[in-house]
C-alpha cells in the first residue's frame, strides 16, 4: 500500500516521536481503519486520494501500530496536566478548507529527496506568531482568513512541491509527490484573550491549541488577536527552508515580489564518484539496523520557553571568551547549558554527557560557477550536520566555563567545512537505501548519560511576518520531538533588541536545576515582558 504524507500543514498535524528504537517510515489514511503493514514489507504503488488528510507516524512499540484519525469534534478541550498553569479554554473551529497551488503544473512529478534529506525522520516542526489588535488597522477575521488564504495558494505556486505529499519508492525511501494536492487550512476561534496565556508553559497552554497539532491555520482570539501557524515535514525543509517559505508567504500576501526564490535542484547535492568519506561520520550517524533495542522511556520531555536578556548573554560570552578564542553567544549558552546539567548527574559522575549542535552548510558549500552557487543558498530542502561532543560528568562539574565553550567550539568547526557536507552525502550514498539517523537521539553504551541537541534559529524572520497588519508580537519555533533527547533552540525577541527567545524541550529535572540555579539568566516568559497588554 502506498506510503504518502502532507509536506506542510496548515492544520492538523500529529507531533511525532523520535524513540529509542527503529524509526519505520509510516503512514495511514486519517479516516481509514485498516493499520498499514512494517516498513519492510511495503507495496509502493500508489493509492490515489489527492485530497485526503494524512498523518505520518515515525515508530513502533514493540510492534504496536500507531493510529490517527481525523477528529469530527469541532469544539476542542485542553486535556489535563499537572503543573503550574491551569488555564484552560475552548477551540472552536469555524471553517476548514484544502488550499492549492493557484498556478500549477499541468502533469504531476515526482522529486527525489537529496542524500541529507534522507537523514531525517519523519518529524513534523511548528511555528506560530501573535498579533495583537491594533486599533488603527483593518484586522476583522473576515479580512485576515481571505489574506491569509489568497497568499498561500500563491506562495504555493512558488513553493508548490509543499502542496504535494511524501510518498515511498521502489526501495522504500521517501519522495515528493508533487500532485497539488493542496494543504489543509482551518480557522478557528480561542475562547482566550491574548495576555492570558501562558506561553512560559506551551505544553498546557499552546500544542494542540494553537500550533498546528490540531487543524489551525488562522486562530482568532476573544480580544481580536489572532494567530497565524503552519508545520512543515522536516524531512523536505530545515529552518533556513522553511523561514524563506514564511517571508515569501507574507511578501505575497502584501503583492510583493518575493525577496528570495526557492531552488528545488537536487542534483547539487549528488554524491562525489567514486562517494569518499572520513571515518568520523561512523561515530556521528548509524544505518537504523545497528541500533541496539529500544530502552524504556524514563521520563518524558516538557516544553518550556524563556527570555534571556542581552546583558545576560553579554555576560556568558565574555566568561566563555578565551585568549585563544572568541566564543559565540550561541556556543557560548549551549557550553554553560551543558556544564550546568552535568550537575544534575550527581549520582552519575562517571557517566557522559552529550551535547549536540545543529550545524547548517549553507554557508561552507560551493558550486561550480555563480548559479549553482546561488542554488545552493537558496536550496529548499536539509542541509544539515548534528556533530556533538561527550564528556564525563565529574569534568564537566570541575571544569571553567572557557574549556567547556572550548569543546563546543571545536567539535563544530570540524563540521564547518565543504569537504564534511561532501564527505556526509556520499556517507548516505554508500549506506543507501538503508536509512540513517544521527547517533545523538540513542543511548548506545552503559556509560552513555543525557543528550540534548542545540540549535539557532536566530533566522526567523519574526519582523518580517507582516501580513498587512504590523509585524508580530511574538513568534516561536514548536519543536516537542519525543525520545529522551532534550532539544534547544534559540530566537531572536520581537520584543526586545538583543534579547534572546529560548524554546527548550527538557526532562522535569532539567528544567527544575534550571529554574532553581539559573533564574537571573532564564527567565519564564510573560505577557508583561512581550507587551500584550
Amino acid at each position: 500500500m502506498s506510503k504518502y504524507s502532507h509536506l506542510l500543514t496548515i492544520g492538523r498535524s500529529k507531533v511525532l516521536s523520535i524513540l529509542n528504537n527503529k524509526w519505520v517510515h509510516e503512514s495511514c489514511l486519517i479516516r481509514s481503519y485498516h493499520p498499514q503493514p512494517p516498513f519492510a514489507t511495503l507495496n509502493h504503488h500508489h493509492l490515489h486520494n489527492s485530497c485526503s488528510r494524512v498523518s505520518t507516524v515515525s515508530h513502533y512499540y514493540h510492534n504496536h501500530h500507531h493510529h490517527s484519525q481525523l477528529s469530527t469534534i469541532h469544539t476542542l478541550e485542553l486535556p489535563k496536566h499537572e503543573g503550574d498553569s491551569p488555564l484552560d479554554y475552548q477551540v472552536t473551529v469555524k471553517d476548514r478548507d484544502i488550499i492549492s497551488a493557484s498556478c500549477a503544473p499541468l502533469h504531476e512529478y515526482w522529486l527525489p529527496q537529496s542524500n541529507l534529506d534522507l537523514l531525517l525522520p519523519p518529524l513534523e516542526a511548528g511555528v506560530f506568531f501573535c498579533y495583537k489588535k491594533k486599533d488603527d488597522t483593518v484586522m476583522s477575521p473576515g479580512t485576515v482568513v481571505k489574506t491569509i488564504k489568497k497568499s498561500l495558494g500563491r506562495v504555493l505556486s512558488t513553493f508548490y512541491p509543499l502542496a504535494g505529499e511524501i510518498v515511498s519508492n521502489s526501495q522504500g525511501e521517501p519522495e515528493v509527490l508533487c500532485n497539488n494536492c493542496g494543504v489543509e487550512f482551518v480557522h478557528a476561534h480561542a475562547d482566550v484573550e491574548l495576555k492570558t496565556l501562558d506561553l512560559h508553559h506551551p505544553d498546557e497552554n499552546v500544542s494542540g491549541k494553537l500550533v498546528p497539532k490540531i487543524n489551525r491555520g488562522v486562530t482568532e482570539l476573544k480580544c481580536g488577536a489572532i494567530i497565524v501557524s503552519c508545520a512543515f515535514d522536516h524531512r523536505v525543509a530545515d529552518g533556513y527552508s522553511l523561514n524563506m517559505f514564511l517571508v515569501a508567504w507574507a511578501e505575497f500576501s502584501q503583492f510583493k515580489q518575493i525577496s528570495i526564490t526557492p531552488s528545488f535542484r537536487r542534483s547539487i547535492l549528488d554524491p562525489r564518484r567514486p562517494p569518499r568519506y572520513n571515518a568520523i561520520f561512523d561515530n556521528m550517524y548509524l544505518p537504523l539496523s545497528s541500533l541496539p533495542p529500544p530502552h524504556p522511556c524514563e521520563h518524558q520531555l516538557h516544553s518550556r520557553i524563556y527570555y534571556i536578556k542581552k546583558e545576560s548573554l553579554n555576560r556568558l560570552q565574555s566568561e566563555a571568551n578565551s585568549k585563544e578564542t572568541r566564543i559565540s553567544k550561541f556556543q557560548s549558552l549551549t557550553a554553560f547549558i551543558w556544564k550546568l546539567l552535568a550537575h544534575q548527574a550527581d549520582n552519575d559522575v562517571n557517566r557522559t554527557s552529550r551535547m549536540g549542535v545543529v550545524v547548517s552548510g549553507r554557508r561552507f558549500l560551493t558550486g561550480n560557477s555563480e548559479k549553482e552557487s546561488s542554488m545552493l543558498e537558496n536550496h529548499f530542502g536539509n542541509i544539515l550536520s548534528i556533530p556533538y561532543g561527550e564528556m564525563n560528568n565529574c569534568c564537566l562539574q570541575m571544569m571553567p566555563l572557557n574549556e567547556v565553550a572550548d569543546k563546543v567550539h571545536s567539535f563544530v568547526t570540524k563540521a564547518t567545512t565543504e569537504e564534511h557536507f561532501r564527505g556526509l552525502v556520499d556517507w548516505v550514498e554508500l549506506h543507501r537505501p538503508e536509512p540513517a539517523v544521527a547517533k545523538i537521539y540513542f543511548k548506545l553504551h552503559e556509560t552513555d548519560g543525557e543528550a540534548i541537541v542545540a540549535s539557532s534559529g536566530q533566522g526567523l524572520p519574526i519582523k518580517d511576518m507582516n501580513f498587512g497588519w504590523g509585524k508580530p508580537e511574538f513568534g516561536s519555533y514548536h519543536f516537542p520531538w519525543g525520545g529522551q533527547t532534550g532539544y534547544i533552540i534559540t530566537m531572536p525577541s520581537a520584543s526586545k533588541n538583543g534579547d534572546w527567545v529560548v524554546y527548550m524541550h527538557l526532562k522535569q529535572k532539567h528544567l527544575d536545576l534550571i529554574e532553581m540555579n539559573t533564574p537571573h539568566i532564564f527567565n519564564p516568559l510573560t505577557y508583561d515582558y512581550l507587551s500584550f497588554h
